[in-house]
């Protein structure tokens, strides 16, 4: 059943906490905070915010869900229903929760939306390849 839940939730639960102020003050104050900055070789400064590592947690939790959808069984569909109701957790706050009106919601409710979408499409397109090989 722990298996199940989205991974997705992880930077979902991060982005609320930050909003909430757990990371210091509150709103979107803290999403343009500074959390690493590297000087390149070509003299730029290269810096990352804490909105952009939401993003790019994100965006490798995204992969790993895409991986666990190849799985056969109960257990994908369960975790395809959850992963869709997150999306809609999600795109509810989105409409109604100003602090969730930013850009860096909303690209991290698309990379939900892709997860639900991925999912499906990888379940169907092995359950054929399982139905095909029994014929």
């Amino acid at each position: 059943m722990l298996l199940a839940i989205p991974l997705l939730i992880l930077p979902f639960a991060l982005y609320n906490l930050a909003m909430t102020g757990l990371f210091g003050t509150g709103g979107n104050a803290v999403l343009d905070s500074e959390v690493l900055s590297v000087n390149m070789l070509s003299g730029a400064t290269w810096t990352l915010a804490f909105g952009d590592l939401i993003i790019l947690i994100a965006l490798a939790l995204l992969f790993v869900e895409i991986l666990k959808a190849t799985r056969p069984g109960s257990r994908a569909l369960l975790d395809h229903m959850l992963s869709m109701v997150l999306f809609v957790v999600a795109l509810v706050e989105f409409l109604l929760v100003q602090g969730a009106a930013t850009q860096i919601f909303f690209i991290l409710m698309t990379i939900i939306f892709i997860d639900v979408v991925a999912g499906f499409a990888v379940s169907i397109r092995t359950a054929s390849r399982d139905l095909s090989i029994g014929l």
